[in-house]
């Protein structure tokens, strides 16, 4: 196993969707290990194939009370209940952290690393973490979610977000 080098905002693939695994290879197999190591040396909760520099629709995820990383393949989420404010940072964007909005809990499908289909219900920091890294998958960072943002180091990611909302509009 490796680590991976993280890309850090602004890099271009950090905005790209990523294209869905089609089957399960020895590369796949090998990005998912080194993204695991990857995530445990930088003490994150999740990371997307993009930001470690591969636009696969892999994520993997590590809660603080599992002992086992989550390694999920083409995961999507298929139902969101409700609103709550979070505060949340991003290994793409160090010394960071703001407040958004995720979903009260959510329901997600995707395939693990054996091709077997699966589908949860959750809530709490894992709905939060597969909402983050899913957004990652699909272009989205965390800050395009911005209800409040707590500064640092400098106001650049704030007034980015607002650059970006605004384009949008």
């Amino acid at each position: 196993m490796a680590l991976l080098n993280i890309l850090h905002y602004p890099n271009p693939l950090l905005r790209k969707k990523c294209n869905k695994v089609t089957e399960i290879t020895k590369d796949i197999i090998g990005l998912a290990d080194n993204m695991c190591e990857t995530l445990a040396y930088h003490k994150g909760l999740g990371l997307a194939g993009n930001q470690a520099g591969h636009l696969k629709r892999i994520i993997v995820i590590k809660l603080p009370e599992e002992e086992e990383f989550r390694v999920l393949i083409n995961p999507e989420i298929i139902q969101s209940f409700g609103i709550r404010e979070v505060e949340e940072g991003c290994l793409s964007v160090p010394g960071y952290t703001g407040i958004v909005n995720r979903s009260i809990w959510i329901r997600a499908k995707g395939l693990d690393m054996k091709w077997k289909k699966w589908k949860i219900k959750v809530e709490g920091l894992l709905a939060q973490a597969l909402e983050h890294e899913i957004d990652h998958l699909n272009g989205i960072m965390y800050f395009d979610h911005l209800v409040a943002h707590r500064r640092r180091t400098s106001r650049r990611i704030e007034t980015t977000a607002r650059a970006v909302r605004a384009s949008r509009s």
